[in-house]
């Protein structure tokens, strides 16, 4: 059998074709070029076309995207998703720093019971995340029986029925799901910070705030910037949680996201072609925004780097 040292001092390749690694990847790519790439490609095609999903699709070219340019409905839903963004993105970051700096400055017992425990809510499945917390704001459910017991019953009211308190309950529940991964992102940055650092900042006589202000955040700065990533795109795409807990992002239009009116003008309006201009411009946000702030970060990271 021919090892790689005997193949280099054979002057012959590990393989025996260049094109062998290429084979081993083709598998994955082939999954992906179907079930990723072709769709995407096919909602592009697709929102230059007036189709109903089941008709000959006639094309349109731009007026898809000039009816949608104008369609309230779908920059007001697209708003609703700016304003989860605050329960998906902002909190569960601030939460996720709150619990790497309780759980890693000290000696914490049982701290992967901890870390096993919080992360649970993100690797549960949304539709069941939705079914629990959509009987926790019940009329009759956990928490106005909590309420009513500590004598607040008139607080108590139909949460996800409400206009003012439904956008609330649902990002509730996002804040829930979303912070364990930036807990679990953390946790691990953090435990890759030179002990020393803080060794120092004990001798300049810092304390515990003053240590996790200029030591453990910026050296979470790159931990950060991937929470913030993975969960403001989740506060864009989300659609399973919204539609179990609000039933199509009730009451009224108070919690329809965009992914909620894509759905509904594919599936149930049939203006497939127009479900596709949104689905199009809605992705096009997305990396929009992430691109700007991963920019954003490595421009900030040169800057440092040449100080």
């Amino acid at each position: 059998m021919q090892t790689p040292s005997t193949a280099r001092s054979s002057g012959r390749k590990p393989y025996q074709r260049a094109y062998h690694p290429y084979l081993l990847l083709l598998p994955g790519v082939a999954v992906y070029v179907i079930f990723v790439l072709a769709p995407i490609l096919g909602t592009l095609r697709y929102s230059f076309f007036d189709w109903t999903g089941f008709s000959e699709p006639v094309f349109a070219g731009l007026a898809n995207y000039q009816r949608l340019m104008g369609d309230r409905d779908f920059w007001n839903a697209l708003g609703h998703n700016f304003f989860f963004a605050i329960f998906y993105t902002i909190l569960p970051i601030l939460i996720g720093l709150l619990l790497t700096s309780l759980l890693t400055r000290g000696k914490v017992r049982g701290m992967a019971i901890f870390r096993g425990g919080l992360f649970v809510p993100q690797v549960m499945s949304p539709i069941v995340v939705g079914i629990i917390w959509r009987w926790f704001f019940q009329l009759d459910g956990p928490i106005n029986q909590a309420l009513t017991t500590i004598g607040l019953g008139e607080a108590a009211r139909p949460w996800l029925g409400d206009f003012t308190w439904a956008p609330f309950a649902v990002g509730f529940v996002g804040t829930w799901v979303e912070y364990g991964l930036a807990m679990v992102l953390f946790v691990a940055g953090a435990q890759g910070i030179d002990e020393d650092l803080y060794d120092a900042a004990v001798v300049f006589g810092a304390n515990a705030i003053q240590q996790f202000w200029f030591v453990t955040l910026p050296g979470l700065r790159q931990q950060i910037l991937v929470a913030f990533v993975l969960t403001f795109i989740a506060a864009l795409r989300i659609f399973d949680l919204v539609f179990v807990l609000t039933r199509q992002g009730g009451p009224g239009k108070v919690t329809t996201v965009a992914s909620i009116l894509i759905y509904q003008e594919a599936f149930q309006d049939n203006h497939a072609g127009y479900a596709s201009a949104m689905a199009v411009v809605l992705t096009v946000i997305i990396v929009s925004i992430s691109a700007v702030v991963i920019y954003l970060q490595s421009r900030g990271d040169r800057d440092e780097d040449a100080a």
